[in-house]
């Protein structure tokens, strides 16, 4: 969104491809409390809103769609979507990243009958229920505060020993009477006939198999990002973000990176939006 904002700004001619909610992830969140501006905090939902109408009012145009190729061709660059193909002499990817899933049996077949990947979008289905969060980062913990308006316990499964989330997330946690947490822990199955009735659980450090009943399981182990239509195009690192400068700029002259999708990436909405900026700075300039 912001990089749209900077190119809409400058007078360039620009498209913003978005294939799902306008704002991106941040519209999920139910409360940000750390976007610069916003003293009391804003909904993740309307930071969004409010980026979308700003970009619009400086004449930024949008399509609903999904991005599935990208082919270099000389100096232009050929985005291929759902909605057909668009060319440009510079493209700026921001495509971000998506839950990362545990891989275990029965979360498949369970999604949406118990496992759920947002706690802000099914956490009012599991009122009064036992559940689980499995993660131990800032949106793990997160989830993990969010879901204690309707659970009756929230316990939070992690791997390690200790959360990864901030200093200041890490307090309310810990403070919060309605959440315990298995430490060390892994989940080796998710079972249920048609909703979600218990989870087969793993001490790492002991090899101790147990079993725990739950109402619902709540996904938060990271993020992967969105590049497999750039695979052999530009360069990865080991978990297929695009590696980048400080500019933004990608080894491929013309094609610039921001936000979540980059090596790298802090993962967060402020240095997403001054990725962004910069990323249309340079776009700017490679254009002139």
């Amino acid at each position: 969104m912001t990089a749209g904002i900077y190119c809409s700004r400058a007078g360039l001619v620009a498209l913003l491809v978005e294939k799902g909610i306008f704002g991106g992830q941040i519209t999920y969140a139910e409360h940000v409390e750390n976007f610069p501006g916003f003293p009391m905090g804003i909904s993740g939902l309307e930071l969004g809103e409010k980026l979308f109408a700003q970009a619009q009012k400086h004449g930024l145009k949008t399509i609903a769609a999904e991005v599935t190729g990208l082919e270099i061709r000389g100096e232009l660059k050929v985005v291929k979507t759902t909605d057909g193909d668009f060319t440009a002499k510079a493209v700026i990817l921001a495509g971000g990243a998506t839950r990362r899933k545990l891989g275990v049996d029965g979360e498949t077949r369970l999604t949406g009958r118990g496992v759920s990947y947002c706690a802000v979008c099914d956490g009012s289905f599991f009122q009064g229920q036992k559940i689980v969060v499995i993660g131990g980062g800032d949106t793990a913990i997160t989830e993990a505060l969010h879901l204690t308006k309707f659970a009756s316990q929230v316990t939070i499964v992690h791997r390690r020993d200790q959360l990864r989330a901030t200093h200041v997330l890490q307090e309310k946690i810990l403070s919060e009477p309605k959440i315990d947490f298995l430490w060390n822990t892994t989940v080796s199955a998710i079972e249920g006939t048609d909703m979600v009735e218990k989870i087969r659980l793993v001490n790492i450090e002991t090899g101790e198999k147990s079993m725990r009943e739950v109402g619902g399981v709540f996904i938060s182990v990271g993020t992967n990002p969105d590049t497999g239509y750039v695979k052999g195009i530009l360069p990865l690192d080991e978990n297929a973000y695009i590696i980048t400068n400080e500019n933004m700029e990608t080894p491929v002259p013309g094609i610039f990176t921001a936000g979540d999708i980059r090596h790298n990436s802090a993962r967060q909405a402020v240095t997403a939006a001054g990725d962004g900026a910069t990323a249309a700075i340079y776009a700017h300039k490679y254009l002139m």
